[in-house]
C-alpha cells in the first residue's frame, strides 16, 4: 500500500510539474519566429502560447485591466518606464542571467532600463517611409511622402497608427524635438497631419501583403517590415527621412502577476543566446541587441538598406524619450483629432 501511495504521489507531482511548464507571451503581431518557439519548447519542455497585440497602448490597457493570463510582454523603449512606474513588471535581473554576457554593451545602460534589471532586447529598428518606386521615382528620404504627399501617391498612402512614431516623425518634419510642448510646433503638427490625412488611404497595421500586391504604394512603416515587403515585391524601397526619423527598441519583460515566472525568466535567458537572437531577426528582419548573432543571420541582412542606415543619414535618427504626462496628454489630443 505504501508503494502504491508513493507511486501515486510521484505521478501527481509529475502531472503538476507538467502543467506548470507553460508560458504565455503577449507580443506584437507577426513578430515572433515559429522556429524560435519550436526550439525553445524542444529544449525546455515548456509549452508556449502567443497572443498578438497591435500597439503599445493596446498592450498596456489590456494588462492594466487585469485577468489577462500573460507572463511576458514586449513593450517599446518609450513605454518601459511607464510599465515599471505602474508596478506591472517583475524585476527579473537579466543582468545576472547566464547569457547576459552576450548582450551588446550599447544596449545595457539604456535610459528606459538602466543596467537591464527588467528587460532583454527583442529587436531594434527605425520608423521611416516605405515607397513603391514603380509609382514614384522622387526622393524617398523625407517625411513629405506622407506629410505633403506627391500627387502620384495620393490616395495610396498608409500610415501605421502608432502615435509615438507618427508624432515623432511629424514633429521632426516641422523642426521640433521629440517631446516638445512648443505650442507653435504642435499646432503645425496637428494641422499638418489632419490636412495630410485627406491624401491617405488609411491608417492600418499589417500592410506587408497590401504593399506586395500594390494596393498601397507608400506610407509610414518600420524598416524590418519594409524589408519583408521588398522580398515580396522588388519595387518597394525604404526611406530614412532627412528631417529626422525614429529609432526604437522593443524588449522582453516579465509581468509582475505572471503565473509562470520561472518559465518567463528562462525565456529571457534563452533569447540572449546569439543563435536564438538570430532566429528572432531572421523572421521579422530587424537587428537585435545580442553580440555574435550576426553570423547566424541570413546573408541578405548584411547589406540591406533597411538594416544598414546610409552614412549621410545616420545622425538623423532619434531615440524617442518618454514624454512627461502633460506633454503626452497634448499629443493624445492631437492624435484623437487625427482619428476623427
Amino acid at each position: 500500500m505504501k508503494k502504491l501511495f508513493a507511486a501515486a504521489s510521484v505521478l501527481a507531482l509529475g502531472a503538476t510539474g507538467a502543467m506548470a511548464q507553460e508560458l504565455n507571451i503577449y507580443n506584437w503581431g507577426n513578430y515572433t519566429n515559429p522556429k524560435l518557439i519550436e526550439k525553445f519548447e524542444a529544449e525546455t519542455g515548456i509549452d508556449v502560447t502567443i497572443t498578438d497585440y497591435d500597439s503599445n497602448d493596446t498592450a498596456l490597457a489590456k494588462v492594466k485591466a487585469g485577468g489577462h493570463g500573460f507572463d511576458i510582454v514586449v513593450p517599446s523603449a518609450t513605454y518601459v518606464p511607464i510599465w515599471i512606474s505602474e508596478g506591472l513588471l517583475e524585476e527579473t535581473r537579466p543582468d545576472q542571467m547566464e547569457n547576459f554576457s552576450n548582450m551588446d554593451p550599447v544596449w545595457i545602460d539604456v535610459p528606459w532600463d538602466e543596467g537591464r534589471h527588467y528587460t532583454v532586447p527583442w529587436q531594434w529598428g527605425t520608423t521611416g517611409v516605405a515607397v513603391n518606386t514603380k509609382y514614384y521615382d522622387g526622393d524617398i528620404d523625407t517625411s513629405a511622402i506622407f506629410m505633403d504627399p506627391p500627387e502620384e501617391l495620393k490616395g495610396k498612402i498608409n500610415v501605421v497608427p502608432e502615435m509615438g512614431d507618427v508624432m515623432g516623425l511629424a514633429i521632426m518634419y516641422y523642426g521640433g524635438e521629440p517631446c516638445t510642448n512648443d505650442k507653435e510646433i504642435l499646432k503645425q503638427v496637428r494641422d499638418g497631419l489632419v490636412e495630410a490625412k485627406k491624401s491617405w488611404l488609411g491608417m492600418d497595421y499589417g500592410n506587408i501583403e497590401k504593399f506586395a500586391k500594390e494596393d498601397v504604394w507608400a506610407g509610414v512603416n518600420w524598416n524590418g517590415s519594409t524589408f519583408r515587403m521588398r522580398l515580396a515585391n522588388e519595387n518597394i524601397a525604404y526611406g530614412y527621412p532627412k528631417e529626422g526619423y525614429v529609432v526604437w527598441m522593443d524588449s522582453v519583460a516579465v509581468l509582475k502577476d505572471a503565473q509562470n515566472m520561472e518559465e518567463a525568466k528562462t525565456f529571457q535567458n534563452f533569447i540572449m543566446k546569439p543563435e536564438n537572437a538570430a532566429l528572432i531577426s531572421e523572421f521579422a528582419r530587424y537587428a537585435n541587441g545580442i553580440k555574435g548573432s550576426e553570423e547566424f543571420m541570413p546573408e541578405d541582412m548584411k547589406t540591406a538598406r533597411e538594416i544598414n542606415i546610409p552614412e549621410e543619414l545616420k545622425d538623423k535618427g532619434t531615440f524617442l524619450p518618454t514624454c512627461d504626462p502633460d506633454t503626452q496628454a497634448l499629443y493624445t489630443r492631437i492624435w484623437t483629432d487625427l482619428q476623427k
